[in-house]
């Protein structure tokens, strides 16, 4: 790209920041200056699909990516107020988009948000030095931040994980990082221990949670350092039990019910308990239907698929369908996907209602 020597000037003039290759220096640290914080990490964190065109299951397809409805999308989350956007996790298909098609899409998000609020762009490959070039392509074209997914062919321990995130930050000085922490999908949990080492890279700013026994250990351990993100089915019990940490938190529904999702953040942020165990109560009963005999991790395999049912079901976009490999979804799954996208639109059709 003609603006690749202009972003390596850059980059290499931000690298004489850092005079350690294994540790950051506080004078480094505080010699940068962030795009965004910890403290500017605060309501829904909202992660979006990518609508596909109607051959996007053809493995011939050359652009996979319905632009017009990716405008739509972002249309429906700036209107609804979500408070960040995320793109390319993984029912936002960072695994099944070529890296043209990534950049297009994220291009776009950027263009049609025009900076109405933050977004975080996906990046996740298998090794750390192309995660690092297409970082640097997506901050390039206007992402605020970056979302990032660690390689997962093998599994990596502590030293490897807090090394990998350690040289995103070098290579990427003053961008800020949410940490991608999915243990089915990288081979394992972030430790609490990781996480106290992750805290030290000014760029880590949050960290994506599926939550489970060690959320509230992990909000414990990091304290003001990172922004823990459970999801926002479990939110409330972490807000409950850290109210001045747990101010944010990540919801893949936004693309089903973004109103809803805003109702429930104002019900936490304002610390309205009963409002919030209501319509907490109401988005758990949604996301059951899609958990066949609640199932957590056979719905992993397939989450992908699952996603692109129930998006279509809530009926705020076409999502399209999938595209290769994770082409098939066995009929146990279907029905479930269907009623899941189905009762998040009967919860925004009454949230939308009221708002009237």
């Amino acid at each position: 790209m003609k603006s690749t020597a202009r972003l390596e000037e850059r980059f290499a003039t931000s690298h004489l920041l850092n005079t350690s290759r294994h540790a950051f220096s506080t004078v480094a640290s505080v010699s940068i200056r962030m795009k965004l914080t910890y403290y500017d990490i605060r309501g829904v964190f909202g992660i979006l699909p990518t609508p596909a065109t109607s051959d996007a299951s053809e493995w011939s397809t050359k652009n996979s990516v319905n632009l017009p409805e990716v405008e739509k999308l972002v249309r429906l989350m700036v209107d609804a107020k979500v408070d960040l956007i995320a793109t390319t996790g993984t029912f936002g298909e960072c695994a099944t988009l070529t890296r043209e098609e990534l950049v297009s899409l994220v291009e776009c998000v950027v263009q049609t948000n025009s900076r109405s609020r933050p977004v975080f762009a996906g990046v996740t490959t298998l090794n750390t030095r192309d995660t690092i070039a297409l970082a640097r392509q997506l901050i390039e074209v206007g992402a605020d931040g970056l979302f990032v997914g660690r390689p997962m062919w093998l599994a990596m321990d502590d030293d490897a994980i807090v090394r990998y995130y350690e040289d995103i930050a070098r290579a990427m000085p003053g961008v800020p990082l949410v940490v991608y922490d999915n243990p089915v999908a990288f081979k394992g949990k972030i430790s609490p221990a990781a996480y106290l080492r992750l805290a030290k890279i000014p760029e880590v700013v949050a960290s994506k949670h599926t939550g489970g026994p060690q959320l509230l250990a992990d909000l414990d351990a990091v304290g003001d350092r990172i922004r823990i993100l459970p999801l926002a089915t479990a939110w409330l019990d972490a807000a409950q039990a850290f109210p001045d940490r747990a101010i944010a938190a990540w919801s893949g529904s936004v693309a089903c019910a973004p109103k809803f999702n805003m109702a429930l953040a104002h019900a936490i942020l304002m610390k309205d308990w009963t409002r919030a165990k209501a319509l907490s109560d109401e988005a758990n009963w949604a996301e059951a239907a899609m958990f066949a005999n609640g199932d957590l991790a056979a719905f992993m395999d397939y989450s992908i698929q699952i996603g692109h049912l129930r998006f279509k079901s809530a009926g705020l976009i076409d999502p399209g369908p999938p595209r290769p490999p994770y082409l098939f979804l066995p009929d146990t799954y279907r029905d479930g996907a269907i009623e899941c996208g189905r009762r998040w639109k009967g919860l925004e059709n009454r949230t939308a209602a009221r708002a009237a």
